[in-house]
């Protein structure tokens, strides 16, 4: 047997560990809760359940609140996302582009959104928004969650952007093109992949966003990740394994097309202040 791992080799073995470590502490959770909402009687020590059956996808669909928030959660988050995109874009161009003073320190600033402990900055931020009116309101709810998610926005265009050759730019200029013309042509389709990237990111912190909410939202404004916190405590596990799915299925989703969309390095220097 000792001959046998010696021509494996250890570095063999021990990645194969890693990939059944992997499986066993991410995909056994996930495989759990899709036989859990799927089943109607699963009890220990069964392996599978004694019964399949949608009831509890009937149940979680048809509930009025249940299916108000899951619509709420995508339109605060695609607004979230466009609104974000129109306003950090051009300050990613204009750091990767210009040099202006402190614009380090102002670039390094949007790290500070995450740098401390949520709450206490909701809470911060919740005192402001009661003094201007913003308390229960839509355009509180969406302030909140974009002030969580500037870095995401600002710092991956940022790199984007500066590794897009100037010299492709000078190339246009040279021959007649506009400023806008080559931003439109050359820039931003070269820098898509990462705000694409950024976007996706975007979009799901904020679908996955809950103490903002809270603090800003309720008792108008109940999202996902809010009702997730009721439906465990008054409901049965299957219907909270059910609702764990359609809260998780966006996430995985978007992050396996974001990985298509960019490469590790493009995504690690998005997160480097240069």
């Amino acid at each position: 047997m000792s001959w046998y791992f010696r021509a494996i080799g250890f570095r063999k073995i021990f990645e194969f560990l890693l990939l059944v470590a992997f499986v066993v502490f991410f995909v056994g959770p996930l495989l759990n809760l899709a036989v859990l909402a799927f089943s109607s009687k699963w009890s220990y020590p069964d392996l599978l359940p004694r019964q399949w059956s949608l009831q509890w996808w009937h149940f979680v669909l048809k509930e009025e609140d249940i299916a108000k928030s899951i619509g709420l959660s995508f339109l605060i988050a695609a607004l979230v996302t466009v609104l974000s995109i129109v306003i950090c874009i051009p300050a990613a161009y204009a750091f990767a582009r210009i040099r202006f003073p402190l614009s380090r320190f102002f670039l390094f600033s949007f790290l500070l959104t995450h740098a401390f402990p949520k709450m206490g900055l909701y809470v911060s931020i919740a005192v402001l928004f009661y003094k201007l009116g913003l308390m229960n309101t839509l355009l509180g709810v969406v302030l909140v969650h974009m002030i969580n998610v500037l870095m995401f926005m600002t710092w991956i265009p940022t790199a984007a952007f500066r590794n897009v050759h100037t010299a492709q730019e000078e190339s246009a200029r040279d021959v007649g093109a506009t400023p806008f013309r080559v931003f439109r042509s050359i820039t931003l389709p070269m820098a898509m992949p990462g705000i694409l990237v950024a976007s996706i990111f975007t979009f799901l912190n904020s679908l996955d966003e809950a103490q903002g909410t809270f603090l800003v939202g309720i008792p108008d404004f109940k999202t996902m990740p809010i009702v997730m916190y009721s439906i465990i405590a008054d409901f049965p596990s299957n219907a909270g394994a059910v609702f764990s799915i359609i809260l998780t299925a966006p996430t995985i989703i978007l992050l396996l097309a974001a990985q298509r969309l960019v490469s590790a390095d493009i995504m690690a220097s998005g997160f480097q202040v240069k």
